[in-house]
């Protein structure tokens, strides 16, 4: 566009044009999702808004963001955030999008939940002792691998292994501290893993949407945790979600195995060879690490249903998104595993998409 005024309609329709040249598939859509961002608008406000004239810094990052658009780049990589179910998660290069299926294996997976009396405010009266001492043991870790090592650990190595004798005595100090402000009318409360959590949105809404929840929320890409750790900070769950590094579920530790009352994932799980196929909007811009599932889309999902029915408790639930070729084989090898109650839940579009199951109740 030249120095003229832009307005929103003329910008709306130099960038459907711009794109479309590009081959973007959805043009249209793309130019109304970067001018609302751009301009902080709701997509409605657009059209009734029309003659608004851009300000100089909102045409600079729609210039900006309308090129990498072009150039191939995810629109909620460009924004830096997206809306999952009732909470905006943030969002960038090297940890995976968070997508509409993800959002029914949410949905899935609060059902096999007891549901919440009402939906309340989220506050630190609802500390658990346990949950309180793996957060400081996670902070305490942290701080010391920050000076160089961490129980004979040199940062960048194995994160999944236990802590040292410094950091339990950190731990122990810091419950010592905070076991007074326990609230203990939260024997009833859910504890929770998020394997694979990427960018915490699983985790978080659970959370949100789960008052009585415990997360723990898991992922060996420090890119993830990273980001995770923002999420939950931004929305405010610091007591509900404690994000933990390490290989699937490792870092949860024996402390609470037997005891969770769901595991759920949304793991690498696309078959090596349909990820070959997908455009490359996903393969050159979305981490590999958390998209491929090896030759039949199930690599990680076979450990992870194995680790999950030691660490549930009797009666808990199991909840994982995967590919749509994979569903009956999974569904299968949970049986084997000794989960029953195994569905198959279709994803918006009507594809097999998400496996729920339990861990049986102890016969009396």
């Amino acid at each position: 566009m030249s120095d003229e005024v832009w307005t929103i309609q003329a910008a709306l329709d130099w960038c459907r044009g711009y794109l479309q040249r590009k081959g973007d598939e959805n043009p249209r859509l793309s130019a109304e999702w970067l001018l609302c961002e751009a301009c902080h608008m709701r997509r409605v406000e657009l059209y009734v808004n029309f003659e608004r004239p851009l300000s100089p810094d909102e045409r600079a990052t729609l210039r900006d963001w309308v090129a990498r658009r072009g150039a191939g780049e995810p629109l909620q990589y460009i924004t830096g955030e997206v809306a999952f179910r009732h909470i905006a998660v943030k969002v960038r290069e090297g940890v995976l999008i968070p997508r509409p299926e993800t959002e029914v294996l949410v949905s899935e997976a609060l059902a096999l939940l007891p549901a919440p009396e009402r939906r309340r405010a989220l506050d630190s009266t609802l500390t658990v002792d346990e949950f309180e001492e793996l957060q400081a043991e996670t902070a305490a870790k942290a701080d010391l691998e920050t000076s160089g090592v961490v129980d004979g650990v040199l940062p960048g190595q194995d994160g999944a292994r236990g802590v040292g004798g410094e950091v339990e005595r950190v731990a122990d100090a810091t419950i010592e501290a905070s076991r007074e402000e326990a609230d203990s009318s939260c024997d009833d409360v859910l504890y929770v893993a998020d394997i694979c959590t990427g960018s915490g949105c699983i985790a978080c809404s659970i959370a949100f949407e789960n008052p009585k929840t415990r997360v723990l929320a898991c992922d060996i890409a420090p890119e993830a945790i990273a980001l995770a750790k923002e999420n939950v900070a931004a929305l405010g769950l610091e007591k509900h979600v404690a994000v933990l590094q390490g290989d699937l579920g490792a870092p949860v530790g024996d402390r609470f195995m037997g005891k969770l009352s769901l595991v759920v994932s949304n793991p690498p799980y696309i078959p090596t060879q349909v990820l070959d196929s997908m455009p490359t909007e996903v393969t050159e811009h979305e981490p590999e690490l958390a998209l491929d599932g090896g030759c039949d889309g199930l690599d990680l999902y076979r450990p992870l249903a194995m680790w999950a029915i030691r660490a549930l408790a009797a009666g808990g639930g199991f909840a994982v998104e995967l590919h749509e070729t994979c569903l009956d084989a999974a569904a299968t090898f949970a049986e084997s595993c000794g989960f029953t109650d195994v569905r198959i839940v279709d994803d918006l579009a009507g594809r097999p998409r998400v496996l729920t199951a339990r861990k049986p109740n102890v016969v009396a």
